[in-house]
């Protein structure tokens, strides 16, 4: 296997994004904060949104503290709000299990609300400095046509996480350099669509090209269709409880008129934590 190293670090170092989290002096809280963020939202949107964040609550005691009604509201359109409401969750534990600090080691990471394995190794080493693999979407993506010559791995496999520590470095700073390279060279170079070859510092090494980029992805699953779905009229209702305090339930009618899916959507909401069902009205938590 190619020392990955000198190229990707010579790369990184003129094409990567300047992005609020990959600023010196970060704190581990804004680390954990961005990378929840940017499991469904686009890098661009959540570099707009965490400094408002960081502002509002700095730290996890800060967050743990707050209304969650305030919490839902500034989530906004950042992805599923069950999201925000394990954000709060994990704030919480934090507090009350860490002292008010963000753990750095990856087990203590994974027994926190909501953290999954991508999110746990992310923090312990774009932050903590840690020697871990981390694998995300684009890094996925690369170690596919990279390694085994397929243009693209839409399923998250154990194997991703073997394929990706034979990419790393021994020394942990240069490796975590690795990583945050092979995430940005799949969102900037790697891409799904359209990958930019000649603009690669991976091309001579890489599999897929060396076999003439053939179409042999994994077939994608199918998506749920959104439009009139149960997961639109939740979304409907929910930005709807942002705007006001409390919100007639008769009103609702008006925001989404088909009774049986209305229903299903609040007692959705109510299920989740999301929003509070008195007699005749809904409102946020």
């Amino acid at each position: 296997m190619p020392d990955l190293y000198p190229p990707l670090a010579t790369w990184y170092a003129h094409h990567a994004r300047d992005l609020p989290w990959r600023r010196p002096g970060f704190s581990a809280w804004g680390t954990l904060l961005s990378e929840v963020m940017l499991q469904q939202t686009q890098a661009s949107r959540v570099a707009a949104e965490i400094d408002g964040w960081l502002a509002a609550w700095p730290t996890p005691a800060a967050l743990a503290a707050a209304p969650t009604a305030e919490v839902l509201r500034r989530w906004g359109n950042l992805g599923y709000p069950r999201r925000a409401i394990r954000l709060q969750q994990t704030a919480q534990v934090i507090v009350e299990e860490h002292g008010g600090e963000v753990p750095g080691d990856v087990d203590a990471l994974l027994a926190l609300p909501g953290i999954g394995d991508y999110t746990a190794r992310a923090v312990a080493v774009f932050h903590f400095g840690l020697r871990h693999p981390v694998v995300d979407t684009n890094v996925r993506r690369v170690m596919a046509r990279h390694l085994h010559g397929l243009a693209n791995q839409r399923h998250a496999r154990r194997q991703d996480l073997v394929d990706a520590e034979s990419l790393l470095p021994d020394d942990a700073r240069e490796a975590g350099l690795v990583s945050a390279a092979l995430m940005e060279l799949g969102a900037l170079v790697c891409t799904s669509r359209s990958p930019d070859c000649d603009a690669c510092p991976l091309a001579t090494s890489c599999a897929w090209l060396a076999a003439g980029k053939p179409d042999n992805a994994p077939p994608r699953a199918r998506q749920a269709r959104f439009e009139g779905s149960d997961r639109q009229a939740r979304g409907r209702i929910l930005e709807t409880l942002r705007q006001s305090d409390v919100v007639l339930l008769e009103d609702l009618k008006v925001v989404w008129a088909p009774d049986e899916q209305r229903e299903r959507a609040i007692e959705g909401l109510v299920a989740d934590g999301l929003a509070v069902r008195r007699a005749g009205s809904l409102s946020l938590p």
